[in-house]
């Protein structure tokens, strides 16, 4: 796994002003807490954190944070905050994290063998992705970077759910975690039938409809006009 290290300083002052203050300042106000330790603010170098953020890794790893003058600590990134319309970060959560105590996280899903299952090949199936992430609980020296699903056997109409994923030793996923009662056993990627395929043949099957109900009126037309004539010559008699 890759390593990521994070240089931050501490601060004592708060609210919106400082904050706004610190983001001018091309700072990004943070916060770390959990585990063993008091919350600690801090601020980081918004460059150098944007720069980890391009690596997907970035976002289920532990991270080192070497606090100036405060030694160092690992963390996860819980949370992050982005401007809505500006490409700046404003905000970052950390969790803090203890050895031997287990945590749960989000981390990605890779599908691999997506071009050579048959229901893509042979079948001119599409795949489908439920999911991009799943949430995990272990311990941090197991926790995975990602999650690969091989789709290489899927045929049209198959899928795989939770229960089938290989996971890392120590790994557990957190919908199917407890009683079997309580369990999620979501499924994850599916091959189908493409969508245009399913229209045409709604589309197909609603001409039918149509020409049959057309039909059925041409019929009911031809009838009364018979029973009209026969009602005129009863009539002259």
């Amino acid at each position: 796994m890759e390593a990521f290290e994070l240089n931050a300083e501490k601060r004592t002052a708060k609210g919106r002003a400082e904050n706004r203050r610190l983001r001018r300042a091309g700072q990004v106000p943070a916060i770390i807490y959990g585990g063993n330790g008091d919350p600690v603010m801090l601020s980081l170098e918004h460059n150098d954190l944007d720069h980890h953020l391009d690596n997907e890794a970035f976002f289920s790893h532990i991270i080192k944070i070497h606090v100036a003058g405060g030694g160092t600590e690992e963390a996860v990134l819980r949370d992050l905050q982005r401007h809505p319309a500006k490409p700046f970060i404003e905000h970052a959560d950390f969790l803090r994290i203890v050895a031997g105590e287990a945590l749960r996280m989000s981390v990605p899903l890779h599908f691999a063998g997506e071009d050579e299952c048959p229901g893509v090949v042979d079948e001119d199936g599409v795949i489908q992705h439920n999911m991009n992430d799943v949430e995990i609980e272990c311990l941090p020296r197991n926790l995975p970077e990602y999650i690969e699903v091989d789709c290489s056997k899927l045929g049209l109409n198959d899928s795989i759910h939770l229960s089938e994923l290989v996971l890392p030793e120590g790994v557990q996923i957190v919908d199917l975690m407890g009683d079997e009662e309580d369990q999620n056993d979501l499924t994850v990627v599916s091959v189908q039938v493409p969508r245009a395929a399913i229209e045409l043949e709604e589309e197909d099957a609603e001409a039918a409809e149509a020409e049959e109900g057309e039909d059925a009126d041409g019929e009911s037309d031809d009838s009364e006009a018979g029973d009209d004539g026969e009602d005129e010559g009863d009539q002259d008699k």
